[in-house]
């Protein structure tokens, strides 16, 4: 697994294949190559479907609890013991700075598939429902859950490690097989991830195939084949819009995670130097390469002069440059076109009537954008209502806490948001008040394998992590037998 001229391989049934095609992935760093990925056609997407379909309906995986608890068990161990291969590759093609790989970049997640194993050993997979007399006689009913079957797993390039395994390990838990397609911007973290599995595992041929590739028609595969039973998509709304509606011409389950442009809300009393160092730090966290960033401040008109001085002289002392360097805590964008479209929006902004108070400039070589800081921004524009994936901060003015909520809330997104108060009753009730799926109060830190995540309103669909996590992946069969 060296990450020099890397050169992975498609997993489809148990077999690790070339393909007759591959494509370069770059340092975002560097824009050097970091290896070559197979390039899956659109007859290797529907070979794996079909190698998953085949594995669900003629294996026993759904059924066998100590299998896939032992698989499970061998695949985290394996994730262990490659761990250091897998960090310096997440920071070779993702651009990750090494010390957020410590945390939730890589660290962190390769335990949610511990949790899942674990949780899978407790689990009730059936449910008691009691008796009742009906038609004269006596009937006993209870719940069954089973595996909802052949998933479809798409995930985005910003936190490829720990969303593959968001998916992979409960939709593995639950009996289901997988087809996982990976961004094309980091194909070589998740073919890694299918390599770990063929090689160290006993997971059966089929139960989980692993793809990249350039081509559309192939994520189009995986939501349109009739042999797909769900699709569960991390990326941006308006992709997400798009999967729903073609996994809606076979009426597939969906369960999305998508975009957010998440408010934080600093409370007049709350400490001012500490919601600066927190918003510039947060904005900057992997190049604000995050759905659940929070880009917007809200901060009282009172407050607004010096909440922008104490966050812009934060920013100025954020260590950007090489991912590699233990100190750096902040990399580059994923690749010239994410920067691009993050300077078109911060220029559009100023045109708009932004101030550009810090930032605002592509830094060369590679694909880095200087901490930016906007402030006289109208709550409507498309710099405080779109998500940018880029470390770019605005800042808000408000008059009251009612319209600091309003404003939260004036947005097609829901997923989540922070709140500054020196009282922490205060802050978790206007946190209710805000309608997104996670709340950070006083910079409280919600992710874990056994936390929710998810979001309201165009955010998406269903819950990931924890027990919701693991019954997105499940069926609920109702029973009932005479007894009487």
């Amino acid at each position: 697994m060296g990450t020099q001229e890397r050169r992975a391989k498609l997993l489809v049934d148990g077999r690790l294949l070339e393909t007759g095609k591959t494509f370069a992935s770059l340092d975002p760093a560097t824009g050097k190559v970091v290896g070559y990925a197979p390039d899956a056609t659109v007859a290797e997407a529907e070979a794996a479907v079909e190698a998953a379909r085949r594995a669900f309906d003629t294996t026993g995986w759904a059924n066998d609890v100590e299998l896939r608890v032992r698989c499970l068990e061998q695949f985290h161990q394996a994730l262990v013991e490659h761990k250091e291969e897998l960090r310096e590759l997440t920071i070779a093609e993702a651009g990750a700075p090494r010390m957020i790989t410590y945390g939730t970049q890589l660290d962190e997640p390769i335990e949610i598939v511990r949790y899942y194993a674990d949780l899978l050993r407790t689990y009730p997979m059936t449910e008691e429902l009691g008796e009742i007399e009906a038609r004269g006689r006596r009937h006993r009913r209870w719940v069954e859950k089973e595996a909802a079957g052949v998933v479809a797993a798409i995930t985005p390039y910003n936190y490829p490690v720990q969303i593959a395994l968001a998916k992979l390990a409960p939709a593995l838990a639950a009996g289901c097989t997988v087809v996982l397609k990976g961004a094309p911007d980091t194909p070589l973290i998740t073919q890694a991830l299918g390599e770990l599995i063929a090689e160290h595992t006993d997971i059966p041929p089929g139960v989980v195939n692993v793809l990249s590739s350039t081509d559309v028609a192939v994520g189009e595969v995986l939501t349109t084949h009739p042999g797909v039973d769900m699709v569960t998509f991390t990326g941006s709304t308006a992709t997400g819009r798009r999967i729903m509606a073609a996994a809606g011409q076979t009426v597939k389950k969906v369960f999305l995670e998508l975009g957010g442009k998440s408010a934080m809300i600093v409370l007049d009393d709350a400490d001012l130097g500490l919601c600066a160092m927190a918003a510039a730090f947060t904005i900057c966290s992997h190049a604000g390469q995050g759905c659940a960033i929070t880009s917007r401040v809200l901060v009282p008109r009172a407050h607004h002069d010096a909440f922008v001085e104490q966050t812009a002289a934060m920013l100025a002392g954020v260590k950007y440059g090489d991912p590699a360097d233990p100190a750096t805590y902040m990399g580059p964008l994923i690749s010239e076109a994410q920067r691009d479209k993050v300077h078109g929006m911060v220029l559009r902004a100023v045109e708009a009537g932004a101030t550009l108070v810090t930032g605002g400039e592509k830094v060369d070589p590679g694909y880095f954008y200087r901490p930016t800081l906007l402030t006289s921004v109208d709550p409507a524009s498309e710099i405080a209502q779109e998500e940018v994936f880029g470390p770019v901060l605005v800042v808000i003015a408000y008059d009251d806490e009612d319209e600091a909520v309003r404003i939260a809330n004036d947005s097609i997104y829901g997923l989540s948001g922070g709140v500054f108060s020196a009282d922490d009753e205060r802050a978790v009730a206007v946190a209710r008040r805000v309608r997104a799926g996670t709340l950070s109060i006083n910079g409280g830190y919600y992710f874990g394998g056994d936390a929710s995540f998810g979001g309201y309103k165009q955010s998406g669909i269903g819950r990931e992590g924890g027990v919701p996590g693991f019954e997105e992946f499940l069926e609920r069969k109702t029973l009932a037998t005479v007894v009487g």
